[in-house]
């Protein structure tokens, strides 16, 4: 680290006011507070005193998706060989989704931080770390089929239109990474969506077995709720899905570290669980009894458990710069975002999964939440003042 150290102290002055290549300092200051900590301090006024900055923000985040990300690479693996009827190690499987899933993590970082590096330069702001955990959240919210192409779009997207164009980090008022799965999914729905989530690569003297079928848990429930996987199977996430989406428990252990860690709003995650789950709820006391088999029978739980509704609900909804900022403001989004997920889910067959639009759709409105809660709070005390 000290050879690293001095290399970037020698190359400083190049990059500073005046040096040779100074239009590229932002370049070059985000690469340094990226491996070491900025030696910049506030010098006049009132400041704050933390250890927490916008970095450690964001690799804390990015830690508390690992848990998702790794099992996604098992899964994938999983996945494919039972496609084929074969038995294969953990090593085996985890190798198999790792060498797939990689490169999509690898293409998405790639072309959405050349693309932030090289409209700072060219605007002369400095490069935030914002993108390092949107780079990991888009290729979790994937299939593994997806074109590598099609992430290099989305990654760009992402990158412009769901954020510079609003000024960058901390300026956006949708979450960039859904919305560059949304842009993906309207623009290209036949990669996006159909038997699409697994990897059917040919084995050498192998076929897919009769009994396979791509489509995922959400589409048959819509059909026949009764036709889809266990609690117990989808809680674990041995299902098909998006790359990062089908663990539960995965989500939830990588909810527990962002709340120990203060990163991640508890009022959030526990609002959208409760929301779907009452929506859940009032969906079973209005299903039809005639149609046993309606989506408005399904176990309220089971809402919890089914697609991206966990991953969904701990890593998009509580985007800090997004999300509703009063303490109330964040409980009525969580409950709102929850129950519409649960009733586009049932209502919806052409788009059975709803979190994405979910969340989506109340980023716009988290704002007029939390405006409302406030004059809420001015009204209460004119009345006692």
């Amino acid at each position: 680290m000290k050879f690293l150290r001095n290399l970037l102290d020698s190359a400083k002055p190049n990059f500073e006011k005046g040096g040779k290549m100074e239009k590229w300092h932002p370049a070059f200051e985000a690469i340094e507070t990226l491996l070491f900590a900025p030696d910049e301090t506030t010098k006049n006024g009132v400041h704050i005193k933390d250890a927490m900055d916008l970095k450690r923000t964001m690799m804390t985040v990015i830690i508390a998706l690992i848990p998702c990300l790794l099992f996604g690479m098992w899964n994938v693996g999983h996945q494919h060989y039972l496609a084929f009827g074969m038995d294969a190690s953990l090593t085996d499987k985890f190798f198999f989704g790792a060498l797939k899933v990689l490169p999509i993590v690898v293409v998405s970082y790639a072309v959405g931080l050349g693309v932030e590096f090289i409209f700072s330069v060219w605007q002369g702001h400095a490069i935030s770390e914002g993108y390092l955990v949107t780079g990991l959240l888009i290729p979790l919210t994937l299939p593994v089929t997806v074109p590598l192409w099609m992430v290099a779009i989305g990654a760009i997207f992402c990158t412009l239109l769901g954020k510079e164009i609003f000024g960058g980090t901390g300026y956006n008022f949708m979450n960039p990474a859904l919305l560059a799965r949304a842009f993906m999914f309207f623009a290209f729905p036949a990669f996006m969506s159909g038997e699409i989530w697994t990897d059917l690569s040919p084995e050498a003297g192998q076929t897919v077995i009769d009994a396979f079928s791509g489509a995922t848990n959400l589409v048959a429930f819509d059909a026949d709720y009764t036709q889809i996987q266990s609690a117990t199977s989808m809680f674990f996430g041995f299902e098909q899905g998006s790359i990062g989406e089908t663990s539960v428990l995965a989500c939830l252990l990588g909810g527990l570290y962002l709340i120990l860690t203060g990163v991640g709003s508890w009022r959030i995650m526990v609002s959208v669980f409760a929301g779907g789950l009452l929506m859940g709820l009032l969906m079973n006391a209005l299903a039809p009894g005639d149609v046993l088999t309606h989506a408005m029978h399904m176990p309220a739980v089971n809402h919890l458990l089914i697609g991206s509704f966990a991953f969904g609900a701990i890593f998009m909804a509580t985007d800090p710069v997004t999300a509703a900022h009063t303490q109330r403001g964040k409980i009525i989004y969580g409950l709102l975002i929850g129950a519409f997920t649960v009733l586009l889910r049932v209502f919806n067959p052409a788009y059975p999964e709803g979190m994405m639009l979910s969340i989506l759709l109340f980023n716009v409105f988290a704002p007029l939440i939390d405006h409302m809660v406030v004059e809420s709070h001015i009204k209460k005390r004119l009345k006692h003042a």
